[in-house]
This record gives C-alpha cells, sequence and structure tokens, in this order.
C-alpha cells in the first residue's frame, strides 16, 4: 500500500468506527491523524487499519483501534492535560492521546526496554513528544504526579494498583483493563476527594502486567 492508499484506509476506519461507537468527535479526529501504519510490524501492514489487535513482537501486541478510541474517550482529556500510559508497547495508543492533549503532555512506561527503545524513536521520528521510560508502571514517573489522568494497556489480575491511582489528581480518570485472562472488564475510575467511582464498560481482553 502507498500513501494515498494508507489515507483512504485511515478514513475507512474512522468512518466505521464513527458508525459503531458513541464516542467523541476529537478521538475519532486523533485516530484519524495517527498513521497506525507506522507503528506495525512491516509483515503486517497491509491489515494496519482493519479494526483489530496484531503482534508486535515480544508476546505484546497493537490494541485494536476500537479499543483505543473508547479507552482514550474514556479518559476525557483535553489540550495541556498531563498523561501518564503503563504499557507504551509500539507507541500508537500514546501518539492517539498526544493528539489530544498536546506534544510533551504524555509520559509513557513501558516494561520490555526493547519495546520502550524501538517506540521512542518511533515517536520522535513521527514528531510525537512522548516521554517514553522503560520500568515498572508502578514506579515510573513519580516526580511528574500528579496526572490529570491515566491508562493502562496491560490488565492488573486484581485491582488497577495504588500506586498508579495515587498518582491521579482529584477529578482525575483512570482507564484500565482488570482481571484474569478469560475475565477481564475494562474499567474506568474517577478519583474523587472521599474515594474512587468505579464504572464497568464490558469484557476485554489485554496482555497481563508485568
Amino acid at each position: 500500500m502507498d500513501d494515498a492508499d494508507h489515507e483512504a484506509a485511515r478514513r475507512d476506519l474512522v468512518a466505521s468506527l464513527r458508525r459503531r461507537l458513541d464516542v467523541d468527535e476529537r478521538t475519532l479526529a486523533a485516530i484519524g491523524s495517527v498513521p497506525r501504519h507506522a507503528f506495525v510490524p512491516e509483515g503486517h501492514r497491509s491489515r494496519a487499519y482493519a479494526d483489530r489487535p496484531l503482534p508486535i513482537g515480544h508476546d505484546q501486541t497493537i490494541s485494536a483501534p476500537h479499543m483505543v478510541a473508547l479507552m482514550t474517550d474514556l479518559l476525557d482529556v483535553g489540550p495541556g492535560d498531563r498523561v501518564l500510559e503503563v504499557g507504551t508497547g509500539c507507541g500508537y495508543h500514546a501518539a492517539v492521546v498526544a493528539e489530544i492533549v498536546g506534544p510533551g503532555n504524555v509520559y509513557s512506561v513501558e516494561y520490555v526496554p526493547e519495546l520502550a527503545e524501538s517506540a521512542r524513536e518511533r515517536l520522535r521520528r513521527l514528531g510525537y513528544d512522548v516521554t517514553v521510560q522503560a520500568g515498572d508502571g508502578r514506579t515510573a514517573f513519580r516526580d511528574e504526579a500528579p496526572f490529570d489522568a491515566a491508562y493502562l494497556t496491560c490488565a492488573p489480575t486484581d485491582a488497577v494498583p495504588d500506586q498508579i491511582v495515587e498518582r491521579v489528581r482529584s477529578g482525575g480518570r483512570v482507564v484500565a483493563p482488570v482481571g484474569r485472562a478469560g475475565a477481564q472488564r475494562l474499567v474506568r475510575l474517577t478519583i474523587g476527594a472521599e474515594g474512587v467511582d468505579r464504572e464497568d464498560h464490558g469484557g476485554v481482553r489485554f496482555v497481563p502486567m508485568r
């Protein structure tokens, strides 16, 4: 596929998501702006705009576009908001969020050093100012807290770790898959002064948090 083909496929993807999902136009615009094929290994680029996850190596995947759109929309962030991402993967989801919040506002941590390095270089090459660090999502970017929102692209077994929740300001949100394989749920936590409100947004399937 050449650039024109990729652009046409991306427009078709956005049109399909608009019909199927109840998400904000800002979210769809972000999906439409990010060249997903540039984040997919060369052998899978012909399927880059299919609404499905694809392997990126190290037993990891790039999430399906509808899931990226849904999670991004649930974050409910805007320009200037600072966001923590746990699980950089190939960097695609971070790029989508960066389209909304602007340069320098996404902080992403990846457990696999090789993925962190390649995502950092890819995002830089494509013009996305995203801070990528290799390490444990429970402890990364402590000095950058509080964040306006956080999300996980990997599933903790029982609950979102307190260390992540505590780094989000009051009124902020955390979006994450939670649960064991075959029984994961997508949840949104809204952080309040007197506790955390939890919403369930359906069954999902993500790699486990490490």
